[in-house]
């Protein structure tokens, strides 16, 4: 087939839809399709349609089913579309769920927030990763670091991610602890990096250092003890398919989009926005060998969940469903 993916994010954009984007390019074309990431919408006729984001994509959405209304569709709900758009302007983003021959939802507890009328078209997709325990990728080089707890905090520095509470977490630590918080990720706005630096100012166990390459973010997560993701709303952080792959144990924000990644008894949830709950957690996970080797134990068993194959097989599920759905709608 000819498939074409609609993302908001421009090429060269480290952002996490630009990624998915480009990652479900490669598995389909593994598959045989012949696929093209788009910006905008296409002049070029298409077999199937993929758009990422309900809300941003809103108008290509509608554009395609009315002038191309046999080409099936497929909408890849996000974060932003689940835990915001959907309630900030619920008609224009539960249409392009309406629109679509197929919803693809990157965790396993999407259909519990999205209108029940639209969760039989749905389809969980895990994202997946590659295994970062390659021979070629080696941790960060270490020196006087032994004396730290190494602590990373991986993602885009915006409100969406609450970037800085593991930061902030700290003043809470005991003095005598080792924890040292690194941040990779590109500030949204300015407004964030002038955030960022006066924390790293003020802060002697935080380093914020902006964007990475994959290369180096591997590097960073192979020489960390911990991940945290604190986001305060998710659709299915891939970074969190990373850490599950690397056997990096994980704290996280007990939302649903992390959740529906890790689980319902997983030990490492902190409650949302607190700094006292997350240092608690951070100072247990850096005194208790035998929290931090539950959490990886916890990590490890969910890391077949993010394989590549996985998440091909369920794409093509997600394919399969557009097509008999759109056949189904243009049959009289």
């Amino acid at each position: 087939m000819n498939i074409q993916i609609l993302t908001p994010a421009p090429p060269g954009s480290r952002a996490g839809n630009r990624a998915t984007a480009e990652r479900w390019q490669r598995l389909l074309e593994g598959a045989g399709h012949r696929v093209s990431v788009l910006t905008e919408l296409s002049q070029s006729p298409c077999d199937l349609f993929i758009a990422l984001h309900a809300w941003r994509s809103r108008e290509a959405i509608a554009t395609i089913r009315q002038t191309h209304p046999a080409v099936p569709v497929i909408t890849a709900l996000t974060g932003t579309d689940i835990y915001h758009h959907q309630q900030e302007y619920p008609r224009e983003t539960r249409r392009s769920m309406e629109l679509a021959d197929a919803l693809i939802g990157l965790h396993t507890l999407v259909e519990k927030d999205i209108p029940r009328e639209y969760r039989s078209r749905l389809v969980t997709v895990l994202q997946s990763a590659e295994d970062i325990c390659e021979p070629e990728i080696q941790p960060l080089p270490r020196g006087d670091d032994e004396n730290f707890f190494d602590v990373c905090v991986i993602g885009h520095l915006r409100d969406e991610k609450d970037s800085l509470r593991a930061a902030r977490a700290c003043q809470h630590l005991s003095p005598d602890s080792r924890i040292r918080i690194t941040n990779a990720g590109k500030a949204h706005n300015r407004e964030w990096q002038t955030r960022a630096e006066t924390e790293q100012a003020g802060n002697p166990r935080f380093r914020w250092l902006g964007e990475l390459g994959a290369t180096e973010t591997r590097a960073l997560m192979a020489r960390s003890r911990l991940m945290v993701i604190s986001s305060v709303m998710e659709g299915g952080a891939n970074v969190v398919s990373e850490a599950c792959r690397a056997g990096l144990p994980i704290l996280a924000s007990d939302i649903p989009g992390n959740r529906g990644l890790l689980g319902a008894d997983y030990p490492g949830y902190f409650r949302v926005r607190d700094d006292r709950h997350l240092a608690e957690l951070l100072s247990r996970a850096e005194h208790s060998p035998a929290f931090l080797a539950q959490l990886r134990r916890h990590v490890t068993q969910k890391a077949a969940l993010f394989v590549p194959e996985a998440e091909q097989a369920a794409l093509l599920s997600a394919i399969a469903m557009a097509i008999t759905n759109s056949r189904a709608r243009i049959t009289p």
